[in-house]
């Protein structure tokens, strides 16, 4: 399993997390709060965990691809979802357990 990982600055990490995953309910399996989000993106698990002004957003698959090619649809997104905030995307890579 591939897992890449980011962490956003903004002001209202809840906000996000519920933008993001009500916009993608119709399409695919979700699961969140106020603090936490899980999106099941076909083959990708999307993990949102709110903090004090940030965002740690966590993508899980098989294929690194794919991987690459969903960190670009969620970053795109979010900054759609941000209401004028601009953020700064640093995917870190790393194999999951």
């Amino acid at each position: 399993m591939l897992s890449s990982t980011v962490q956003i600055q903004t002001s209202d990490p809840s906000r996000l997390i519920r933008r993001l995953c009500k916009h993608w309910s119709d399409k695919f399996e979700v699961d969140f709060d106020d603090r936490h989000g899980q999106i099941a993106l076909g083959d990708t698990q999307c993990s949102l965990t709110a903090g004090d002004n940030s965002l740690t957003v966590t993508l899980q698959t098989q294929d690194e691809e794919l991987l690459a090619r969903m960190e670009t649809v969620v970053a795109d997104h979010l900054q759609r979802m941000s209401a004028g905030e601009t953020f700064s995307f640093a995917w870190q890579r790393a194999d999951a357990p």
